[in-house]
């Protein structure tokens, strides 16, 4: 059998490596879920023993069957729990009082179901842990190594497409959606090991088996499916050994819309987790991210067999002018450039196409290929030291007789062994397909999955080379805080942000217009005008900000206007804020949200009264610095005209991405103690005239 290290949890080897298993509830009709383990593991050359369990029956499928776990001759290092309801119990019962390292509980009823099936489900694992002993699922489709024959699974899948053992780890929370993506794996010729699938995760957790079958030294490549996420430390610590290790991992994280969210929490009994911030944690712990199962399989085919590209400059070739077309197209929509090949380049192009194809960018080769079958390889060496070119994409819309495939397949293998770049082929046809497949080159039906693919794998380069941010010497002491659950006040709260470093607008507290008006008069400038409570947190909703207010007579009619909306609000201690109103290019906003599983995430961007109108924000998680800011900033859509535009300068963005890290240190410190911050508007002033908050709000835990 395989050797495996399982360093931190010997129980996992007992799940991935047994050297005997036992099916409670075994059938002898390999058609039944108690009957295809059996099968399973007999048919795909498991060594280890088989025990089947089942007191109606003497042979179950050529195997001696048992009446019950206390009759078997040795205590069985994984049990596959195929009864249901209070029988599943008591055979989790019985498992852990023998000592069984591990079981699989493979039936449904449990959490999935609501808060009965629940309580039975936590007095299941109760039992367990008592005794020391792991379970995966219940409500699991089981676990299946084809490295070793331990198939401790009932999918289906397994009879429709055979089984190849590979460099793949497919683990998820679905069974389904499990055994769809190895389907998918299969059918483009890429050999999987591990499919596991975790069901209701009362034990054993997604994360948990990642960490298992990093340490197979065959797995080059983890997918996997996730509802929820509810542990971000077990999995930044497996995408951390997967960096080490080299294994590239790609998840999907569905529930990103709120129906599929809903959706997620019924089927898995967890909570969905905010997308944006999913997104930014698989980010900064490299993990490639996919939107569904067709998207995941397309791009681990491209890992699995390609360099990954180390810019997003990319070079078409085709034998269609309009192919030519659509791939640009495609690749500019996915944030790819199409640049023009260097003079030098196209002149070498020259010496091998006629004098009506294109040299450019995209390189249109024309019908060619068809008298000349070694045209793609001579192409592809004179591009392939372009400083334009991070990647080639070789588009073939039509390859019918008189093509060569075998040939084109052939030069593209040697190129990309010579080049180290990534190179993708566009074929719909399966024949055209299959002679690169074969190459170990990545195929893609069409134009948009060739160039979506290269953008997504560009990104994951980028994240895997990012440089990793250490607060863990942060020189900031927590300071003293309100007390818990309150809300500070706009003022209090600018004080505290101020006393961090964060440059904030000058002001002064008041009780009445007469501090008011004489404020006015030393500043000799239009002031801003804002009743100030920790009862009211949204101000503008009651009428109770006042801009640009350039008169004693307007001051107190302000202040007598507010002072009586605050009386209707039941607000008797009456407190303003007076400050000079001020200006920039831009207002952006800045804030904190302490999320339960992954800690201080800071949120950025547009601001305004339109902030959630138009949600031109990012999402960062601590740590991260300034370059990681800066870098998101690229990302959004008021972008273009941060550098300025007709005449306007250039807005001090580097002042900005300081006070944001500011704010993520200061959570991070107060990690324990801040619910959430909001700044804004902060207000953007030309370059090199920095930033200055305006209006903050914080509420504590």
């Amino acid at each position: 059998m395989t050797t495996l290290l399982y360093q931190s949890d010997p129980s996992l080897a007992a799940l991935l490596n047994p050297s005997s298993v036992a099916i409670i509830g075994a059938s002898d009709n390999p058609d039944k879920i108690g009957g295809r383990p059996v099968y399973y593991m007999k048919k795909h050359g498991y060594k280890g023993k088989i025990y089947p369990i089942n007191p109606t029956r003497n042979i179950i499928q050529g195997e001696k069957s048992w009446g019950s776990v206390q009759d078997l001759p040795e205590v069985p290092e994984l049990v596959i729990i195929a009864v249901a309801g209070e029988a599943a119990v008591d055979a989790v019962k019985a498992c852990s009082k023998l000592g069984v390292p591990a079981a699989i509980v493979i039936t449904a009823g449990f959490s999935e179901t609501g808060p009965q099936g629940k309580l039975l489900q936590d007095r299941m694992t109760g039992l367990a842990s008592a005794q020391g002993m792991r379970i995966v699922g219940p409500n699991s489709q089981g676990l299946a190594n084809f490295g070793n024959g331990a198939i401790a699974c009932f999918s289906t899948m397994f009879l429709e497409i055979e089984p190849g053992d590979g460099p793949v780890s497919v683990i998820s929370q679905s069974g389904g959606m499990s055994a769809m993506i190895y389907g998918l794996l299969r059918n483009r010729g890429i050999g999987v090991r591990h499919v596991h699938a975790t069901g209701n995760e009362a034990d054993i957790t997604v994360g948990q088996l990642a960490m298992a079958s990093l340490h197979d030294r065959q797995i080059k490549l983890i997918l996997m499916y996730l509802e929820s996420l509810q542990n971000a430390e077990e999995l930044a610590a497996v995408a951390a050994l997967a960096k080490r290790r080299g294994v590239a991992l790609i998840a999907i994280k569905a529930g990103h819309s709120p129906s599929g969210a809903q959706a997620a929490a019924s089927h898995t009994g967890a909570l969905a987790n905010q997308d944006n911030t999913i997104d930014a944690f698989f980010e900064q712990h490299g993990i490639l991210r996919a939107r569904d199962p067709h998207e995941l399989v397309r791009y681990a085919e491209f890992i699995l067999r390609s360099p990954l590209p180390a810019g997003r400059q990319t070079v078409i070739v085709s034998n269609s002018g309009a192919s030519c077309v659509l791939a640009a197209d495609a690749a500019e929509d996915n944030g790819l450039r199409v640049l023009p090949l260097t003079a030098g380049t196209q002149d070498k192009l020259s010496m091998h196409l006629s004098s009506f194809a294109t040299t450019r960018n995209p390189v249109d080769i024309t019908a060619a290929l068809l008298s000349n079958n070694r045209l793609f390889g001579q192409v592809l060496s004179c591009i392939g030291n372009d400083p334009k070119a991070d990647s080639f994409v070789i588009d073939i819309p039509v390859a019918g007789r008189g093509y060569d495939v075998a040939t084109f397949a052939e030069d593209t293998e040697n190129f990309v062994s010579d080049s180290q770049k990534p190179v993708v082929v566009v074929a719909w046809q399966p024949a055209v397909a299959q002679a690169f497949r074969q190459r170990n080159i990545p195929v893609f039906d069409d134009e948009e999955q060739a160039m979506s693919t290269l953008a997504a794998a560009h990104r994951f380069h980028a994240s895997l080379t990012r440089k990793t941010t250490d607060w863990s010497a942060i020189a900031d002491k927590p300071i003293a805080l309100g007390r818990k659950g309150s809300i500070l006040s706009e003022a209090d709260s600018l004080d505290m942000l101020a006393s961090v470093g964060i440059t904030v607008v000058d002001y002064i507290r008041c009780t009445d217009a007469h501090q008011a008006v004489a404020y006015w008069q030393t500043c000799k400038h239009p002031v801003v005008i804002k009743a100030c409570s920790e009862k009211i947190p949204h101000k503008s909703e009651h009428g109770l900000v006042a801009l640009a207010i350039d008169s004693e007579a307007k001051i107190r009619e302000v202040f007598n206007s507010q002072s009586a909306t605050l009386e209707n609000l039941g607000i008797r201690d009456k407190r303003w804020v007076v400050a000079p109103m001020e200006n920039g290019l831009f207002e952006f906003a800045a804030g904190v949200h302490m999320d339960p599983v992954f800690g201080p995430v800071i949120m950025a961007g547009t601001g305004g009264k339109y902030i959630e109108a138009l949600q031109d924000v990012f999402v960062l998680i601590s740590p991260f610095s300034m370059g990681d800011v800066m870098d998101k900033l690229c990302t959004l859509q008021i972008a273009p005209l941060l550098q300025g535009v007709r005449g306007d300068p250039p807005a001090d963005m580097q002042a900005f991405a300081e006070l944001v890290v500011k704010l993520g240190k200061f959570a991070m410190t107060h990690s324990a103690s801040i619910r959430s911050i909001d700044i804004n508007p902060i207000l953007i002033r030309p370059q090199g005239l920095g930033v200055i908050a305006v209006d903050a709000l914080i509420e504590f835990a």
